[in-house]
């Protein structure tokens, strides 16, 4: 592949959690990627992805509980992923609620608002 192919290509980003490291790589369809610094997968998270700083401890802890969950950061129709909470808290808003009302959780957890 050419450096121009390359560089035309979108970059989207991929996640280490135990490393708390974020990646931007073209995306080359569904194969493993392997963390450069402890060779753990990679976790694809999209292209609308903003890392928190490595040592915001909560961030990581909010996006560890969303990637757990399965959701990514990909963009919609309308330029962004849509809502993602960015605290504990409103982590564990979500998860109250989804367990009392059985939505599933990666749904709540997308919520922009808990009723």
């Amino acid at each position: 592949m050419s450096h121009a192919e390359t560089t035309a290509r979108s970059k989207t980003s991929y996640v280490c959690l135990p490393c708390r490291a974020s990646y931007k790589q073209p995306y080359l369809g569904d194969h493993e990627r392997r963390c450069p610094r402890c060779a753990q997968p990679l976790i694809h998270v999209g292209s609308a992805f903003a890392a928190p700083k490595r040592r915001d401890t909560a961030g990581w802890r909010v996006l560890s509980a969303l990637l757990n969950a399965g959701v990514r950061f990909h963009k919609s129709c309308c330029g962004g992923p849509g809502y993602r909470p960015r605290t504990l808290p409103e982590v564990r808003e979500r998860m109250a609620y989804a367990k009392a009302t059985g939505e599933p959780f990666a749904r709540a957890l997308v919520r922009y608002e808990v009723p």
